[in-house]
């Protein structure tokens, strides 16, 4: 039966940074697997946990935080106690050194991946994984043929924003040199409805005075 290949992307342990996780979900994503991603600050159980009931091929893990030589023998050791280390792999990256790699490896870990390392790479370790696990037509063929993960980029936009609108940006629809009309805000007229009594007041003081002199110059001739 042809199918996708699974893979759960964590982030165990204290780790908060999750920008590269979701990189690679995405990539890995984009090259034709399905990928969950179970978030931030997850335990070892609850990673296996999580792979146990997603039926996952792969478990990759993202570690930054330096607690890889612990974290990574237990999901290990738990994947084995609950039988089913000898059917998924478990990969990841992170700032991991090379000896370390090599000691990880020989528990039983499979490839590491560190700063530099591609998408690309990625992808490609874990297809080859699965083909020689389960072999070539086990494979969907959507999958077996996408071999570019590099995210799609999204369509340029034609139609100016609500904010560049709003702030008599020009349209990049609009001819070279016609600027939008910024439209009369609520703000504005609030301002206007302000001003207006105060100018009245002053106009009324202002013809006020002379009519208050002429009295008193009048008075003073009477007497």
């Amino acid at each position: 039966m042809q199918r996708k290949i699974r893979v759960l992307v964590g982030k165990p342990g204290l780790d908060g940074h999750d920008r590269g996780a979701k990189v690679v979900a995405a990539a890995l994503r984009d090259a034709g697997m399905e990928v969950i991603y179970t978030g931030l600050h997850q335990t070892p159980e609850q990673i296996v946990e999580a792979a146990l009931q997603e039926d996952v091929d792969v478990v990759a893990l993202s570690i930054l935080s330096g607690a890889h030589m612990t974290l990574l023998p237990e999901v290990l050791k738990l994947m084995k106690g609950r039988g089913i280390g000898g059917d998924m792999l478990l990969t990841g990256g992170g700032i991991i050194p090379p000896e370390d790699m090599e000691t990880l490896a020989r528990m039983g870990v499979g490839r590491l991946f560190g700063p530099g390392a591609s998408t690309q790479q990625i992808a490609e370790y874990i297809r080859s994984w699965f083909v020689g696990k389960h072999g070539e037509s086990a494979l969907s063929p959507a999958a077996a043929s996408d071999s570019s993960p590099t995210r799609r980029a999204a369509p340029a936009r034609t139609r100016a924003t609500a904010a560049q609108k709003n702030s008599g940006a020009r349209s990049p629809a609009a001819p070279r040199g016609q600027a939008v009309t910024r439209p009369r805000t609520r703000a504005a007229g609030a301002r206007a409805k302000k001003v207006a009594p105060a100018r009245r007041t002053a106009r009324a003081q202002q013809s006020a005075r002379p009519k208050t002199r002429s009295r008193r110059r009048r008075s003073a001739a009477a007497r």
